[in-house]
């Protein structure tokens, strides 16, 4: 069986992460995410749900999620996903955006998964100059020519991708976003907008694509991960963001991220050096 290993580097100087997972066979169970995600499957075959669609990706497809775009993937052979891509949070993006189209705008990509060999031209160059932690200014002109191919070719302003939610859902995202922290239970939840548990399950399921835990669930990994970047010990991240316990905040960071906690919280400890984990299969 094929070793797999997962690799993330933390560019300080493009301000980007570059995730390379090799011999995965990991499901995704379906979230989101808070910043842009370009990703290139080099191998391998999966099915990915993203925004109530269904989708098959293989080799040479990139995928593209914009904030908010919840998705879930699972593999649909016997062998494993080779996958390179990278995270873009919105304030890097929007600087990357302002320098490309010269406004000051979040871009939207109008689709999830496209087959490109322009844009793959520059996205693997770029994953493996920044992997290797090159200095080299080529690696900023393959970021900037990628999105400018991206923006060009799929891009529309990212309200339009941002679904239509009442104004009670986003009460009850504002609630859970303020104290997610907390002990949050669905009767508080409900309160804040003013609605029974049946139908807050149905009509935010059916704005947001997840359920209001999963939402929580979401809220609460965002920040973790920040913490966790700054150094702070996992137990102690799990406490500050909600969780019951740290086994629970593993496990579920485990499940969304791709990476156990301190795993994480190493990579950037390391100052952008990359930690290959492997595992027998």
């Amino acid at each position: 069986m094929k070793k797999e290993t997962r690799t993330i580097v933390y560019d300080e100087e493009l301000q980007i992460e570059a995730y390379r997972f090799e011999g995965t066979r990991q499901p995704f169970p379906n979230h989101f995410h808070e910043y842009y995600v370009i990703g290139f499957i080099e191998n391998g075959q999966r099915v990915l749900s993203c925004k109530n669609q269904e989708y098959l990706i293989k080799k040479g497809d990139i995928v593209l999620f914009n904030p908010g775009d919840n998705h879930a993937c699972v593999q649909n052979d016997k062998g494993t996903l080779d996958y390179r891509g990278f995270n873009i949070t919105k304030d890097v993006m929007l600087d990357l955006a302002d320098e490309i189209t010269g406004k000051q705008e979040l871009p939207g990509f109008s689709q999830n998964v496209i087959y490109d060999e322009e844009a793959a031209c520059y996205l693997r160059p770029l994953h493996e100059l920044v992997m290797k932690g090159s200095c080299e200014f080529g690696k900023e002109e393959n970021l900037l020519l990628l999105l400018s191919t991206l923006i060009q070719q799929y891009g529309q302003p990212f309200e339009r991708c941002i679904p239509e939610c009442s104004r009670e859902i986003e009460k009850t995202c504002a609630f859970m976003e303020q104290h997610f922290a907390e002990h949050i239970c669905l009767d508080q939840i409900c309160r804040c907008a003013g609605l029974s548990k049946s139908t807050l399950l149905r009509a935010f399921t059916k704005s947001k694509g997840v359920t209001p835990y999963s939402y929580l669930v979401n809220i609460r990994i965002g920040k973790a991960k920040k913490l966790l970047e700054q150094g702070v010990p996992p137990v102690e991240a799990a406490l500050q963001t909600g969780f019951s316990d740290q086994s629970h905040f593993t496990n579920y960071f485990s499940r969304f991220i791709g990476l156990a906690p301190g795993v994480y919280r190493e990579i950037f400890s390391a100052k952008g050096s990359g930690e290959e984990m492997p595992h027998e299969e």
